[in-house]
């Protein structure tokens, strides 16, 4: 059941890239419905086979790769939900084939790190809570990285190909400044239940995960200030969302890569 699971889901992702690319190299939309309908049941795969990822016969998972990739079935999960009201071919063309290279390299133990044995549920709350902000700001900084090249296009005077198969840049950065704020809130909530509930978090193997973490906070913090009192957009907003997500993506894996991969193998 769990290799069926696997297979299926990287199946429907790769199908689902196919026919998102469709549409790019046409400079079209792709049949919304399929496209949806695709990627649904990829994830509908990917959460079963995250089931028997993350839970192994001797405890929880919460290696690097298994947490990957959870962070990219809850990423594609909301881009499912928001392309219902809005048209995000490209960022499915991005993400997808991603979601298929996390489960597969998901199936592997990398790092030999013990599986936890107990969960509470202040500490699964807390991950849920990391993990569900994490993707809210991948999906911010994805929006950031296409408004810089919009407004290049537009300040060049050269609009038009794909761009042509998303919103209106306006439309695209109020979508940007409210999943920043939305993710800011989570990523709060985890701060605080991280606080809560994690012994030790300021221990030697969590305190560059803390501190990287407030960092980012501290950097969505004055991002949103900016952009609410002095009027923040375009390529400040970029430069700022970048550097906090750079901080946020140290904290989340750069941790786990160095503990599990590195000094490990070292």
């Amino acid at each position: 059941m769990a290799a069926f699971a696997h297979w299926t889901a990287i199946a429907l992702y790769l199908v689902t890239t196919l026919v998102a690319a469709q549409g790019i190299f046409r400079q079209r939309q792709s049949n919304q419905a399929l496209l949806l309908a695709l990627l649904a049941g990829a994830l509908l795969a990917h959460s079963i086979s995250l089931t028997h990822t993350l839970i192994a016969p001797n405890g929880y998972r919460f290696d690097l790769l298994a947490m990957l990739s959870l962070v990219a079935w809850t990423v594609n999960l909301l881009i499912l939900l928001l392309a219902v009201r809005h048209p995000l071919q490209l960022l499915i063309l991005i993400l997808a084939p991603l979601g298929a290279l996390t489960v597969m390299a998901a199936v592997y133990d990398w790092g030999g790190v013990a599986p936890r044995q107990q969960l509470s549920a202040g500490l699964a709350t807390h991950v849920l809570l990391s993990i569900t902000a994490y993707a809210l700001l991948s999906i911010a900084t994805l929006q950031a990285i296409y408004l810089y090249f919009q407004n290049q296009q537009l300040h060049n005077h050269r609009p038009g190909g794909i761009s042509r198969l998303l919103p209106p840049l306006q439309t695209m950065e109020s979508l940007l400044f409210g999943l920043i704020a939305f993710g800011q809130l989570l990523l709060t909530a985890s701060l605080i239940t991280g606080f809560l509930f994690v012994d030790n978090l300021f221990a030697q193997h969590l305190v560059h995960k803390t501190v990287l973490s407030i960092v980012a906070w501290c950097l969505y913090s004055v991002l949103l200030v900016g952009h609410w009192k002095l009027g923040w957009r375009g390529n400040t907003a970029v430069r700022w969302t970048l550097a906090a997500f750079a901080a946020l993506m140290l904290a989340y894996f750069g941790s786990k890569l160095v503990l599990e991969v590195i000094l490990h193998r070292g």
